[in-house]
């Protein structure tokens, strides 16, 4: 059936394995090959728990992050264009729970506690954060179209300056990073009038270290500033996330409003409207990518595992055998940082895939290292073996499935398709499409300003030469390249000379261009001068004729 399948085992491959699907596939290798190493090197106790199957069946999850009163609610309010069970909006915090707004045919609310009893939901493990979290975490289902696609997690309001002393009753940056190995996306929303990060909000951010490639952010309510304040607003919260989010590219923030009232200050309408597109491609590109998505989780999750297996045995082989276990173990911890730079030599790892050292003193001093097992070189082999035959094999089963399957993209609430009408594109009506709609030619408004210019430029029979035109098109101070294609489409009779008609026309092409529109590759007819259109009449008799 695919490429890596060995026919002759009646199509199975030499360790028996048989998958339909890369979902199938990977859960298949994770329970055959990732989990019994983790389990041995008791990974669970220290970094994540198992893998279930409502991990790798579950559609894409998206979750939501930010300070109160940033939008979140009503951000997935705007999504779906419909109110979800237990929606409350408000500008004091809200939220004061976690909901995950998924599909179902029937309307209603799922508590936590139940919730994490069911194995087709992927929260089972949830249930290690005890009862404080989980009366503070529902299900919020509903028939909605947007969610046949993806779940959406909503988050309580990241609180700031005395409420964020207040005691939630549960480890909440813990349940964050919980949310962030599992989802595929994590927004950040921030409003434009708050762009202060919070102590709690910092460590919500750095809870998601290792997530950086699934992290977006969004600048809501950008309308309620004019376009002063805004580029004034857009760099301070780059400057803020820098001294948060630790990595070298800058980190990509989408502007605008996200709600369905009108715009307060409409000057920046067109960046608004690019922005959302682009969020929206964005966010509807995730059923699409998700199988490759969570091959990639659970690539990071292998390397995790085996740095983490080095590190046990290291510490295990170093263990007297009999006297003095107390004050090794105490050693060991101190000299953990040098011990990864020995595990680093020894193994060809990079630094960067070793967990944060602090957290691992702390949680190493409450095991007993003697009972920690040696280095299974079988094991790790296996796990090797998979990263670098298997997931490979894999990766060419998604781009058959891709081949086969019609193209998977989030239907419905705000993504609903509206090309048909002339508010399904950003250009229409502006642009290279101004004129479509109208029976006379849109040069000719301005052509009497053009034609001053024209005869200023000493044309010859009535048309001006490419080296006299192009002195004058060089003072848009657009690139050659970019001229160079406006003198194609305005040339109409590919004479290398410009009439006034096709000189009026490439200044046309150069104002929109300068209005910061594309050019098209070939001209509109409704663009075309009347005096080098075709009359239908006399081609008619022209063809006659030559009969």
């Amino acid at each position: 059936m695919f490429t890596w399948v060995n026919k002759e085992q009646g199509g199975k491959n030499k360790e028996g394995d048989m998958f339909q699907t890369v979902t199938e596939g990977l859960q298949s290798l994770y329970a055959k090959k990732l989990l019994p190493l983790e389990e041995t090197y008791l990974f669970h106790d220290f970094h994540s728990p198992a893998l279930e199957e409502a991990d790798f069946q579950n559609k894409p999850m998206v979750l939501l992050v930010g300070q109160y009163s940033t939008g979140k609610t009503t951000f997935i309010r705007y999504l779906l264009e419909q109110d979800f069970p237990g929606m409350r909006i408000g500008p004091e915090p809200t939220t004061d729970g976690f909901i995950a707004v998924m599909y179902n045919e029937n309307e209603g609310i799922v508590p936590g506690n139940a919730l994490v009893v069911d194995p087709k939901k992927p929260f089972r493990k949830l249930n290690a954060f005890g009862n404080a979290f989980l009366n503070r975490f529902i299900c919020s289902q509903m028939p909605n179209q947007v969610l046949q696609s993806i779940s959406i997690i909503d988050t309580p309001g990241i609180l700031s300056g005395e409420k964020q002393r207040i005691s939630r009753g549960y480890d909440f940056s813990e349940v964050l990073r919980w949310f962030g190995e599992r989802v595929d996306r994590i927004i950040l929303l921030f409003d434009a009038h708050k762009l202060d990060i919070s102590d709690e909000f910092s460590h919500a951010i750095k809870a998601f270290r290792g997530q950086d490639d699934k992290i977006r952010v969004v600048l809501n309510k950008a309308d309620q500033v004019d376009t002063q304040q805004l580029m004034r607003v857009y760099g301070a919260l780059m400057w803020s996330l820098g001294k948060v989010i630790n990595t070298p590219e800058v980190v990509r923030v989408y502007l605008g409003s996200f709600w369905g009232k009108p715009l307060q200050n409409a000057e920046n309408r067109r960046l608004f409207e690019a922005e959302t597109q682009d969020l929206f491609k964005d966010i509807q590109s995730l059923p699409r990518n998700a199988a490759f998505l969570r091959m990639i989780d659970v690539i990071i999750r292998g390397g995790l595992v085996e740095v983490h297996a080095y590190i046990i045995s290291y510490l295990k082989k170093e263990m007297p055998s009999l006297f003095g276990k107390e004050k090794k173990k105490e050693e060991l911890i101190a000299q953990l940082p040098e011990i990864y730079k020995i595990l680093q030599r020894e193994h060809h790892i990079s630094p960067g895939d070793f967990p944060n050292v602090i957290k691992m003193q702390e949680q190493l001093q409450h095991y007993d290292f003697s009972k920690f097992p040696s280095l299974k070189v079988k094991l790790i082999e296996s796990v090797d073996r998979m990263l670098s035959t298997k997931i490979s094999s894999l990766l060419n089963m998604i781009r058959e499935e891709e081949s086969k399957q019609p193209t998977q993209m989030v239907m419905g609430g705000a993504f609903e398709d509206s090309s048909d009408g002339p508010f399904g594109h950003l250009t229409y009506g502006e642009g290279i499409s101004a004129g479509a709609d109208t029976e006379d030619w849109i040069v000719s408004r301005d052509k009497h300003r053009y034609d001053e210019i024209f005869y200023t430029l000493m044309p010859i029979n009535g048309k001006v030469t490419g080296i006299n035109a192009k002195k004058e098109m060089m003072n848009s101070r657009l690139p050659n390249t970019v001229l160079g294609k406006i003198w194609k489409l305005a040339d109409c009779d590919k004479d290398g000379m410009l009439d006034d008609e096709e000189f009026a026309l490439a200044q046309h092409l150069i104002k929109i261009k300068l209005e910061g529109f594309e050019l098209p590759t070939e001209l509109p007819n409704h663009l075309v001068p009347p005096s080098h259109r075709k009359n239908p009449t006399a081609d008619i008799l022209y063809n006659h004729q030559e009969d």
